[in-house]
């Protein structure tokens, strides 16, 4: 009796080796342009055909090179899919261990930045290239449980020879997309492979369901974010006339003032401080705003005043930075780090790389993850005054630094680092000191 594609899973439960036999006679046959006993599943015959276009050869591995271990790191320390690790591990790991699997989490490159899970497996996985930094993008490799997903923009499972190149038809894989819900944009994806042996139907849905609890998690965090741009906002918003609102750097609405509400803002993939024309609002006066824009229709003619910085050191343990604008100003209360931080930038306005401002902080140029993660933390409410590789002040912005009138009042690593007089202020790239 013939068997259909979904009998082929099911009989895989019960008769793995069966179910295996089947797929590599149907994936031979269309290799060799021949019918086969059972039609491929749409998904799995599509990106067949994708293979076949793009020439990748089914009897011989094609590998490119591995990241190394410095980019693995800074590409972990940069996706967005770090937030949601403790969501995917929680969900996914201590199952996908008992059940003889691996979790593996690879960004929108398909370059496997994560995996965790049963020792045997992983060592297994290590045979089928299957290893930290290594492209498992679908052109690269063919079909499977990572580079799939990432094209077809949905869960997919692709078991035994439903794996396009021949020396992954011992495995199995689940894998499913997960995009950012501020923009759709694909993330990466987060697989559960294991031998073919260890295959389960329900692992579909099991891995698909993480994957949506890891979005929900940045949709909340994107709430959070927009709640503390609305905070910052709203005393600004209040002392203005006319249209104008706060977004996000996306062009989510966190305030509006003197204009009906909308949730979403269309921005340019770079915006910069300045005049622009912005649909629906026009011609607009764009400034930086915590972790955000601020943006003002101009209804009227807007004066010409760049964003002026102001760090006050003056006070121990009373350390503040205040931006002001044509739209008025706020504070922020700064943690001795962040004011160390901010007081360098303001010394180097070429900038600083992240090794350099670990070696000024804390004399090792080696601790970057802990510089990046604070700086990654400044800008949450400095936003666009300040841009990173390297980190640096924005170029149009005027800072001051206010001292203590006693240089040991200074902070500590700053103190080692310069002693310049009470008064400074920059702009651009060149500063000066004043008594």
């Amino acid at each position: 009796m013939a068997l259909s594609p979904t009998d082929v899973a099911q009989l895989a439960v019960v008769d793995t080796a069966r179910a295996a036999r089947v797929l590599s006679e149907v994936r031979s046959a269309a290799l060799a342009g021949q019918r086969a006993p059972i039609a491929p599943r749409p998904v799995i015959e599509q990106s067949w055909e994708r293979m076949l276009r793009g020439g990748i050869d089914p009897e011989h591995d094609r590998r490119s090179g591995l990241l190394s271990t410095d980019e693995v790191r800074r590409r972990r320390e940069t996706t967005e899919l770090r937030h949601v690790m403790p969501v995917l591990r929680e969900g996914l790991l201590s199952v996908a261990d008992v059940a003889h699997h691996i979790m593996v989490v690879a960004d929108e490159d398909g370059r496997v930045l994560w995996r965790e899970g049963s020792s045997p497996v992983l060592r297994r996985a290590d045979g089928l290239g299957f290893e930290l930094g290594a492209d498992w993008s679908e052109d690269v490799v063919g079909t499977n449980g990572i580079g799939t997903p990432a094209v077809v923009r949905r869960p997919v499972q692709v078991f035994a020879s439903e794996h396009f190149v021949r020396s992954q038809t011992t495995w199995t894989c689940t894998g499913a997309p997960i995009t950012d819900p501020r923009d759709g944009r694909l993330l990466g994806v987060v697989d559960v492979s294991g031998p073919l042996e260890t295959m389960h139907p329900a692992t579909l849905a099991w891995v698909d369901s993480v994957a949506k609890l890891a979005e929900a998690r940045l949709r909340e965090l994107h709430l959070t974010s927009l709640e503390r741009l609305r905070a910052v906002a709203a005393p600004v918003l209040s002392r203005l006339g006319g249209r104008a609102l706060a977004v996000d750097r996306d062009g989510w609405t966190a305030a509006v003032t003197g204009m009906p509400y909308m949730n979403r803002m269309s921005l340019p993939k770079s915006l910069s401080a300045g005049r622009r024309w912005l649909s629906p609002l026009g011609p607009c006066s764009v400034e930086p705003l915590g972790e955000g824009w601020l943006i003002r229709a101009c209804d009227e003619p807007a004066p010409r005043v760049g964003t002026r910085v102001v760090l006050d050191l003056t006070q121990p343990r009373r350390w503040s930075v205040t931006a002001t604008g044509y739209a008025g100003s706020w504070s922020h209360e700064l943690s001795p780090r962040h004011a160390e931080l901010l007081y360098l930038l303001a010394l180097h306005r070429d900038g600083r790389s992240a090794a350099g401002l670990a070696e000024d902080v804390f004399g090792d140029p080696a601790r970057t993850v802990t510089v990046r993660a604070e700086m990654s933390r400044i800008r949450r409410y400095l936003g666009g005054l300040l841009e990173h590789r390297p980190y640096r002040f924005a170029e149009d912005a005027e800072i001051e630094v206010l001292l203590p009138a006693d240089p040991h009042d200074l902070l500590p690593h700053a103190r080692s680092v310069s002693t310049p007089s009470p008064g400074v202020t920059s702009r651009g790239k060149e500063a000066s000191s004043s008594a």
